[in-house]
């Protein structure tokens, strides 16, 4: 059991809100690690019965699915498109790019902020609203102090420094969404500031990553703030108005403008939400508007100081003038948008012109960014403190508790998935197991890991390298071959039960079936054989006979002499991965269970001279 808060955890000045104890862990249950595996995922405290779909996809799929969508594009133009990073534009060696992003990230909450109305994911519109969510005159605001603790734990993930005392202040601007003409946040006494991110190069996808290791991003702060109503546009002129989002809990991330790649701004982002989610803080991904992104985008000539570059922010200094991109919902739009306002920019300077602080719109497959108002300051949304809500005081041992509890940060899995002896996968694998499904798949491959090791060791297995190659086959077999299986339908554990696969690939790994039979027999069980493993391999006679060397030699052989061009391309011309060609001819002519890969390989290079 956690040891609770021996003290009173939450107070404020005058109306005292108090979490006891019990009413700490009713309101929000804070997950604890398996007893059995400390690099267990946790899992939502509050799931909805009708959960869309989760924004899980790894970024270096988006890239790949958009660098597709590219080459396609460019057969039909005839022509190439504009490069996806300025690292290719020859004008990033004059020009300097700086970025600095907001995050806003639904809390994983009960309940609204400042009212007792449950929050809700895709309910039938304004059926969880309270008096005080669509501004009544006279309804009051009751800080809802559960909602404290997972923008705590995401706080103490972002590694800030939690501020014993916050408050509340009101920003003023009329629109549709915001039904009191003002949003409540914490503009002057944020909860947390002072945290950073690390960006290692697992984080990034291959070929892009920094070539000086790992970069760390500061942030400035972290604030609470209520979000807004959802408008649905029915064009022409209609806009409806859901009140069921207004004064659900956010937080909103704010970075140092230390950003000056576009990749490196979708990759934090990306970081961030894999980190809230572990941290058990947010609700969903950026699909699903769980969690959205403002991006403010500055250009400057290097080495060159211009008065236009007098901006400061957080004491960094030398900045050109900023513009806002506002609510970017994907990890992909993020780095579009980027690129598409730094040509706008550079266009506008290099014409002699000057960048107005404004604020700016992007959508999906757009070229370019569109204004959609002038840059709003301090002065315009008047700032003040909220007269309404008491500040916040947070005791050191809510703190101290919330940060012993903490799960595993993202890093410290993907390292012991890469270094530890128990499992050995790749960076790039380790990412993707942690990013896909809400953690469902890293949980199947734990669980296949661990039977597949009581598998082995219950034979009395005395070979040491089978222990050590289980976990890196595990995770190609997971993301690989049954990821493969899955591509036109939802992730399920129960598809494939995790004791089956472990049982397909103690075979193969003892070498009694052959790769080919080892796929055979997950695609039956994916198709749903309800028999178990041993029995179908018996019942259908798949276990290895292997051949003898002379009969590998001889068939070799025969298919050598069938491809004389083939053989004279890999001897004189070094084209050696077609020996890969000669190994699958050998294994489609041998009979089930009898030509394993890797002998086959072996006796072409030898026949070969290789």
């Amino acid at each position: 059991m956690l040891t609770p808060p021996t003290r009173s955890a939450i107070n404020s000045v005058s109306k005292r809100p108090y979490i006891c104890p019990s009413c700490l862990h009713r309101a929000q249950r804070l997950p604890l690690a398996s007893a059995t595996c400390p690099i267990r995922l946790s899992r939502r405290a509050l799931q909805t019965a009708t959960d869309p779909p989760k924004d899980d996809a790894p970024f270096r799929k988006l890239l790949k699915d958009a660098a597709k969508k590219q080459r396609i594009q460019e057969k039909v133009n005839g022509s190439p498109s504009k490069p996806s990073s300025i690292s290719r534009d020859p004008r990033a060696e004059k020009w300097e790019l700086t970025v600095g992003i907001e995050i806003h990230a639904e809390l994983n909450t009960a309940r609204k902020l400042f009212s007792s109305a449950t929050t809700s994911a895709n309910d039938t519109p304004n059926t969880h609203v309270a008096l005080f969510d669509v501004a009544f005159p006279g309804a009051q605001p009751h800080f809802q102090k559960e909602t404290l603790i997972p923008a705590v734990r995401a706080a103490l993930a972002l590694n800030c420094e939690i501020q014993t005392r916050s408050s509340f202040d009101r920003k003023h601007y009329f629109y549709q969404d915001q039904p009191a003409g003002y949003q409540i946040t914490q503009y002057y006494e944020p909860f947390a500031r002072d945290g950073y991110v690390t960006l290692h190069p697992h984080d990034f996808p291959g070929g892009v990553s920094p070539e000086n290791g790992s970069i760390t991003i500061g942030i400035k702060q972290v604030q609470m703030e209520q979000d807004t109503a959802k408008t649905v546009q029915q064009p022409p002129h209609t806009h409806l108005l859901d009140f069921n989002r207004v004064s659900h809990p956010l937080i909103e991330i704010i970075t140092l403008p230390q950003i000056h790649n576009p990749t490196t701004a979708a990759v934090l982002v990306r970081k961030v939400q894999a980190i809230l989610k572990t941290a058990d803080a947010c609700t969903a991904g950026m699909e699903m508007g769980g969690l959205r992104a403002d991006v403010n985008v500055s250009v400057r000539q290097r080495n060159v100081k211009s008065p236009e570059d007098r901006h400061s922010y957080h004491g960094v200094t030398g900045l050109g003038q900023r513009t806002e991109i506002k609510n970017l919902a994907s990890v992909k739009a993020v780095e579009d948008a980027i690129i598409a306002e730094w040509n706008r920019q550079i266009d506008i300077l290099e014409q002699g012109g000057a960048i107005e602080g404004e604020t700016r719109g992007w959508t999906l497959g757009s070229k370019t960014t569109k204004r959609l108002r002038g840059k709003e300051g301090e002065i315009d949304y008047r700032y003040m403190p909220d007269p309404d809500i008491a500040p916040v005081l947070v005791g050191d041992d809510l703190i101290d508790h919330l940060r012993r509890t903490l799960l595993s940060s993202s890093d410290s899995i993907i390292e012991r998935l890469t270094e530890g002896p128990d499992f050995n996968v790749t960076s790039k694998d380790a990412s993707t197991l942690l990013l896909l499904d809400d953690g469902d798949r890293l949980d199947y491959y734990l669980d296949v890991v661990q039977k597949l090791d009581k598998m082995l060791k219950s034979r009395s297995i005395g070979k040491p390298e089978l222990y050590s190659r289980a976990g890196t086959v595990a995770g190609n077999w997971v993301l690989m071959e049954l990821g493969a299986l899955f591509k036109d339908s939802g992730w399920s554990k129960d598809r494939v039960p995790s004791d089956e696969l472990a049982s397909i690939l103690q075979h193969l790994l003892c070498k009694e079936i052959t790769g080919r039979t080892a796929k055979r027999l997950l695609q039956m069980k994916f198709d749903g054989d309800p028999r178990r493993i041993e029995r179908i391999i018996d019942e259908h006679h798949m276990l290895l006979i292997p051949m003898s060397s002379e009969e590998y030699k001889t068939m070799a052989q025969q298919i050598l002499e069938e491809k004389p061009d083939v053989v004279k391309d890999i001897i004189e011309k070094g084209q050696e991965k077609k020996v890969k060609w000669f190994v699958g001819q050998m294994m489609a002519r041998g009979k089930e269970g009898t030509v394993e890969a890797s002998t086959a390989e072996g006796v072409l290079r030898e026949l070969l001279k290789l």
